[in-house]
């Protein structure tokens, strides 16, 4: 029921920007702590930046300073701002969902979205 889409991936050349979007459904998305994950081909996944339902953030060493997450409550959307953006950011972007029912925890992942950052 849970279900979690992201979109904005593509093509960019190096420096520039991206936004992306995780739209989710099926949740009570404005409880729910966030964030962005990613996996380069041939590594590990990794996270990338998260965010509290209280909007506390935390970010990789990697992209602090350029990348911003955020999030609407009101239209159940997590964002990923990508600025000065590097070969190395590219990778296929998840987002991810820590959803509470009741007193367990449970995870959901959206399918993912392609980054390539390529002159």
């Amino acid at each position: 029921q849970v279900q979690l889409v992201e979109s904005g991936g593509g093509l960019v050349q190096p420096g520039g920007s991206l936004r992306l979007s995780c739209a989710a459904s099926g949740t009570n998305f404005g409880s729910n702590d966030m964030g962005w994950y990613r996996q380069a081909p041939g590594k590990e996944r990794e996270l990338v930046a998260t965010i509290t339902s209280g909007a506390v953030t935390n970010y990789a060493d990697s992209v602090k300073g350029r990348f911003t997450i955020s999030r609407d409550n009101a239209k159940n959307t997590l964002y990923l701002q990508m600025n000065s953006l590097k070969p190395e950011d590219t990778a296929v972007y998840y987002c991810h969902a820590k959803v509470r029912l009741w007193s367990l925890i449970r995870t959901y992942w959206g399918q993912g979205t392609q980054v390539t950052v390529s002159s």
